[in-house]
């Protein structure tokens, strides 16, 4: 062999670069569930406590406390007619909306329409901030403004002068409130592997139920003042933004879809290092379309994504209908039985605390099951045995012992949409590629967020025609779940030509 030939072979001892995704980068090199992701999911989600915060302290913000006559029993006139009549609220008129402004009787109506409003604004805001999330902003970015906006009209509401300002800014707390959730959750699960995402991501949803937990101890030592309430759970907000955030990464996926390679590989470095491995110098990120060029592709098609590229494609459009359609049922459901229990009478704080802890065994049990009989499967049972049981449930009427049966399937049916409820995020999530996934999600929260709204309108409807449209509604969503892929051990996609050619791979 030639001296020239042998420098050659040596200067050629460097390795080709190896160009793998993100997935083959975790499973392969950065570890898929180590130190590092365990630490940042468990920060990141802990936005879902604040979420839970702002959604749920209408509950006792807007109660209604009991009321006194001063002067002795029948000694004072009409109740509607208030402190004219010599009636005194028990624990001051400043303890609830409700005793400060008179939403009883006759404007009783009006405790209802400002839950609705809140949810309006949960509905737009779900998409606005699921764009925002996947353009210029990031996922940390819009987390991060939607705290901030929380924090803000959290503490304005606590000055409302009368009850529209205060349906207004609770709209607008709405409109960033449902995107505290959403953002917290594509941001945690983004960095995780493959094999452990599902499960992972179902812990997510104990930071929620855990979040009503703290507000139910909250609100009972602040009963004397909904005001105080308001500041007391709009201040987490601020302290999340101001001294956890700023030590958040962002999705490495992100960057990726952004054409920010270097930033992305930079990300998983950490978590590599973090996790006690390494990833070769050779390794490079690539799309699932191609590889990833230098910053002046930066503005590329597959760099973000629109609602009108989720259409553009028969997949996807067909995946975003039927979620929409699955999600909406299962939010009325859902919503719709939570308050049924939540009108037993019984100690209002005491009541929301046991509904909160009730949720967790079908968390537990879901993700114990999870990978093993798939997303599909499970969320096809959830619904029907919520469905089932709301439908028997529908048939019982009367008291004596027939109430317990009836409330015995009201439990079950929780149980089930429960599941459902929160094996629907991971299902969804994984159903769209990184590049449009937060505009899908943002679109099936707006469809989530009606349902919320709808369900109060189901709940007045009387004893039995209530369980019945539950369980329509949950064997209906059931069914319509047949017509979506099995998601499991399948890669997480980052651009539309990818899941279309994978798609195709999966077909031929």
């Amino acid at each position: 062999m030639s001296t020239e030939a042998l420098l050659a072979s040596g200067s050629g001892g460097a390795a080709s670069p190896q160009r793998v995704s993100i997935d083959e980068a975790l499973s392969q090199h950065a570890g898929e569930f180590g130190r590092w992701q365990l630490r940042h999911f468990v920060v990141v989600s802990a936005a879902w406590a604040l979420e839970a915060l702002h959604t749920m302290v209408i509950i006792f913000a807007d109660r209604e406390p009991a009321m006194w006559c001063p002067a002795g029993d029948g000694r004072c006139g009409d109740q509607c007619a208030g402190a004219a009549s010599g009636w005194e609220w028990v624990q001051g008129s400043a303890s609830s909306t409700v005793a400060e402004w008179g939403l009883v009787c006759g404007e009783r109506y009006k405790v209802g329409l400002a839950q609705s409003i809140f949810f309006v604004g949960c509905m737009i805001g779900a998409g606005v901030f699921g764009h925002l999330s996947d353009s210029f902003l990031g996922r940390k970015g819009a987390l991060q403004l939607a705290c901030i906006f929380n924090a803000v009209f959290g503490l304005l509401t606590a000055l409302a002068p009368n009850y529209w300002v205060y349906a207004a800014l609770r709209f607008l707390t709405g409109f960033s409130t449902s995107s505290v959730g959403l953002c917290s959750f594509i941001l945690a699960n983004e960095p995780i592997g493959p094999s452990y995402r599902g499960v992972v991501a179902m812990s997510t949803f104990y930071f929620f139920s855990g979040g009503i937990a703290i507000l139910a101890g909250i609100a009972a030592m602040v009963q004397s003042s909904w005001r105080l309430l308001y500041v007391v759970t709009s201040l987490p907000s601020l302290l999340f933004v101001v001294a956890i955030l700023p030590f958040v990464s962002e999705s490495p996926r992100w960057y990726l879809v952004r054409r920010r390679a270097d930033d992305a590989l930079r990300v998983l470095r950490d978590i590599a290092t973090t996790n006690g491995k390494s990833i070769p110098d050779e390794v490079m990120l690539k799309l699932d379309d191609g590889d990833v060029g230098d910053k002046a592709q930066e503005t590329s098609p597959s760099s973000s994504g629109s609602i009108l590229d989720v259409f553009r494609s028969r997949t996807t459009r067909t995946r975003l209908l039927l979620c929409v359609v699955i999600n909406l049922f299962c939010a009325v459901v859902y919503y719709g039985l939570s308050l049924n229990v939540v009108n037993l009478k019984t100690n209002l704080y005491v009541s929301v605390l046991a509904n909160s802890l009730a949720e967790m065994p079908a968390f537990l049990l879901t993700a114990l099951i999870l990978n093993r009989f798939g997303r599909k499967p499970l969320a096809i049972g959830t619904m029907l045995l919520s469905g089932s049981f709301c439908i028997a449930g529908s048939f019982m009427a009367g008291d004596g012992a027939i109430r317990f049966v009836r409330m015995a399937c009201g439990v079950v049916g929780i149980f089930g949409m429960a599941a459902t409820y929160n094996l629907l995020f991971i299902y969804s999530a994984e159903l769209f590629p990184t590049a449009v996934r937060n505009v899908a999600l943002g679109c099936i929260a707006q469809a989530t967020q009606l349902g919320a709204i709808l369900a109060p309108m189901v709940v007045v409807l009387g004893e039995q025609v209530p369980f019945a449209v539950f369980g329509v509604s949950g064997t209906i969503g059931g069914l319509l779940v047949f017509y979506l892929p099995e998601t499991m051990n399948q890669p997480m996609y980052d651009t539309m030509a990818g899941l279309e050619e994978g798609e195709k791979t999966l077909l031929n």
